[in-house]
């Protein structure tokens, strides 16, 4: 018989939430009341078939989401809270029902169609966690603020608090009140879709900063520096990563390692600077930055660190340069 995992975790999912943040990250901030998806039914013949293409495109994939959260342990409650009435959610409960999610439907209430699933989501989530003292780990999925006090209430009751959200579209005081967070796009298995907003002008894509550099061989010193610093992505590394990201990280790898050196040990185990990193920054995700391995990044970062792999313990091992 198969050991049984101590862990036992409870998935929780703003349906809405994901579905509507998706569409806007592909389509634009405000599309989907622009587009009136909420109201859109693909099976009509007279529906826009812009919109149903869109929609397609947005598409969840609710098997990500479970197999990541299984990761962490036996999944003993999943729940999904929307509309179910509504056909752009509709179109989800075969492959919700194949992977034995319970639909909890909330009609909207208000002329805004809002729907009130924070407050039933944090209501359930609240008593599981009081009625079944093994549950122990929560998986949130949503990216609204609104979670942050059930966040830190879970947090406060021993729960390992995971959260999951869409790229541009998450708090990120929401990321910080859990233990750790990651990213939709990120999730192993979703090829990222290009984005079809342009990027902000202090911010571009990875492709697009590659593309600079090959049409302008004068290019200033500081962005040749940024060419170099960009790793050698597979296909499903993060729609946009920027500049600003990738100088974020490096500032939160040497403050990680700067706080580990009051241990006394001039060299300090990946894995123990990758958890403090994760303490400090839940959201920190290397394959987010494009790199498949924490080793990668490490790599990445040699001018700020240097990196023993022939240790006598077999583990890579990193010190800051002096």
């Amino acid at each position: 018989m198969a050991e049984q995992s101590r862990e036992r975790v409870g998935v929780y999912i703003d349906f809405d939430n994901i579905v509507i943040s998706r569409y806007n990250q592909l389509h634009g901030k405000g599309a989907w009341a622009k587009d009136r998806v909420r109201g859109h039914d693909s099976s009509n013949p007279q529906a826009d078939q812009g919109v149903t293409a869109r929609i397609n495109q947005a598409t969840i994939d609710v098997s990500a989401i479970l197999d990541y959260a299984s990761s962490f342990g036996s999944i003993v409650i999943s729940r999904a809270y929307a509309d179910w009435s509504a056909a752009v959610n509709a179109r989800y409960q075969k492959q919700l029902n194949d992977r034995a999610v319970d639909l909890t439907q909330l009609f909207p209430t208000v002329l805004s169609l809002k729907n009130g699933a924070d407050i039933r989501l944090a209501v359930d989530v609240v008593e599981d966690v009081f009625r079944l003292d093994d549950l122990t780990h929560i998986v949130i999925v949503a990216g609204d603020s609104d979670y942050i006090p059930l966040a830190q209430r879970c947090k406060r009751l021993g729960r390992y608090v995971v959260g999951i959200g869409v790229s541009g579209a998450t708090s990120s005081s929401l990321a910080a009140a859990c233990d750790e967070f990651a990213d939709y796009d990120s999730l192993p298995g979703i090829a990222s879709a290009a984005v079809s907003t342009p990027p902000d002008d202090d911010e571009p894509t990875a492709r697009s900063t590659r593309r600079r550099a090959t049409k302008k061989t004068d290019a200033p010193a500081q962005e040749s520096e940024q060419v170099a610093a960009e790793p050698a992505t597979e296909a499903s590394a993060a729609p946009r990563v920027g500049p600003r990201a990738q100088k974020a990280a490096t500032s939160l790898l040497t403050r990680a390692m700067e706080l580990l050196a009051k241990n006394d040990l001039e060299w300090q185990h990946a894995s123990v600077v990758k958890s403090q990193m994760r303490r400090m920054d839940p959201s920190f995700q290397e394959r987010t930055l494009g790199y498949s391995q924490f080793s990668d990044f490490l790599t990445s970062r040699d001018k700020v660190i240097e990196l023993d792999q022939e240790s006598p313990s077999n583990q890579l091992q990193v010190r800051l340069r002096v």
